[in-house]
């Protein structure tokens, strides 16, 4: 776009020696720039952008996005909110280059759906897809941003921290195909309750047209229900019976990978993921049902979600010098941490194994956090966990509460302040045959001690 064309789409006015310069791509990171860049000074709780202008520009940016003249600095759209201003530009690429848009949001595997998704489509497709869970009033328009003039689908993560999050980032988006992964008890601390939860994912159905496609999860009876929120066509994956996309054959090899056999409107295919888990089993049919409703051959579709690249610290399994390690650091609540504790015992492992679960907090929980911790330690002690290892403090101590109701020994529970303390444990105690899932919420960053019980293992040191 050149600069004036920026300007008109987001209401804007632009030095006339300056409208003729040509955008290439978008940045809201002064670090991140590259030629050709268009930086958009945001204003955040800590920073302002228009601080750091020059530094786009310096860094090859060839112009920006202000809500005031910055001296010295040429190239600059001025507008009134560059928050504002950074949808209306992302609406006018979408609506400019016009790609099919598939849509997701979930309490629970959005961004792996997304991934896979992306994937499958891709095979036959060319497309752009939201990198990492950008999914918020940052991220959606950003992923819209990312499209080229010849891309023809474009793969969208939509998230929400209360009621008309998604709603507001439609008109932006404009889905043709919107997939509702699950409904859980996820940010309650924002939305109260899991009813309404169902109604803000909702919102992305409401938001299709009525030549659109819902793609909805068949096992999940709050998002099954939302086929009566939109007049578009309705696709039902999932594993119960009747489904119009659904898995047979399903099977884990020994780290828990997922096998199965996909039944498809459009055939069948077999079907393996890099993945950990037999809860991604329904994740994977999500972005078959995806793939098929766009027309991408069935088993190209299979083929490629096998070696998807999937966001890090979800789900991933590697095994080194005899020991595996489950990596599910990068969100937790109870859905998804049930999830992983039941992958984590169906990984074999010789008879002198243990089974290891180390957990930190589950964030955004409000009220039911206590409760919802609790209950994690009282399934780790009913599935047999061998040893439990708590990283900080808070309500995620409270899951050693649950774990001794539901009957486990205390000389099997380790509680432990930070993440070099978990480690330093870690390297004493795991042994050959053991397999080790870690499992919080971003803000634990626990992923630090998977990366370094691995690389322990791996330096012998």
């Amino acid at each position: 776009l050149r600069l004036s064309e920026v300007a008109a789409a987001t209401r804007g006015r632009v030095h006339a020696r300056d409208a003729d310069r040509v955008v290439t791509a978008v940045s809201t990171d002064s670090r991140e720039v590259a030629g050709g860049a268009l930086f958009v000074a945001l204003r955040g709780e800590r920073r302002d952008g228009h601080a750091f202008v020059r530094d786009a520009l310096a860094a090859g940016a060839v112009g920006y996005l202000a809500e005031r003249p910055v001296e010295g600095a040429p190239g600059g759209v001025l507008v009134e909110d560059t928050w504002r201003a950074l949808a209306e530009l992302a609406r006018a690429v979408r609506e400019r280059v016009d790609p099919t848009v598939v849509a997701l949001t979930g309490s629970v595997g959005k961004t792996t759906t997304k991934d896979l998704t992306a994937a499958a489509i891709g095979a036959e497709r060319r497309t752009v897809a939201a990198e990492g869970s950008f999914n918020n009033e940052l991220g959606v328009p950003l992923t819209c941003l990312a499209v080229r003039a010849d891309t023809e689908v474009l793969v969208a993560e939509v998230g929400s921290r209360g009621l008309g999050h998604i709603a507001a980032l439609m008109p932006v988006v404009q889905p043709d195909v919107g997939v509702v992964t699950a409904v859980a008890a996820a940010h309650l601390q924002m939305f109260g309750d899991v009813d309404t939860v169902a109604r803000a994912k909702a919102e992305l159905v409401e938001a299709l047209p009525q030549d659109g496609t819902a793609i909805l999860n068949a096992d999940d009876p709050r998002v099954v229900a939302m086929a009566a929120r939109t007049d578009a066509t309705v696709l039902t994956c999932g594993r119960r019976r009747g489904a119009d996309v659904s898995a047979r054959d399903v099977r884990l090899d020994r780290l828990a990978r997922v096998r199965f056999r996909a039944v498809t409107p459009w055939g069948e295919a077999d079907v393996r993921l890099p993945l950990a888990g037999e809860h991604h089993v329904a994740n994977a049919l999500a972005a078959l049902a995806a793939a098929g409703v766009i027309g991408v051959d069935v088993a190209a579709a299979a083929a490629a979600v096998a070696d998807a690249p999937v966001a890090p610290w979800r789900s991933e399994v590697a095994e080194v010098d005899g020991v595996v390690v489950l990596n599910d650091a990068y969100n937790a609540n109870p859905s998804s941490t049930r999830a992983a504790l039941t992958t984590l015992v169906g990984v074999a492992r010789p008879a002198q194994g243990r089974v290891w679960a180390v957990l930190g907090p589950m964030a955004e929980l409000g009220e039911a956090s206590r409760a919802g911790h609790e209950a994690v330690g009282r399934l780790c002690a009913d599935l047999g966990v061998d040893r439990l290892v708590l990283v900080g403090g808070g309500d995620v101590r409270s899951v050693a509460d649950g774990a001794r109701d539901g009957g486990m020994p205390p000389g099997r529970l380790h509680a432990v302040d930070d993440v070099a303390a978990a480690l330093d444990l870690l390297h004493r105690e795991v042994a050959t045959g053991d397999v080790v899932l870690v499992k919080a919420s971003r803000v634990g960053g626990l992923e630090q001690v998977a990366a370094g019980l691995l690389q322990r293992r791996v330096g012998g040191t």
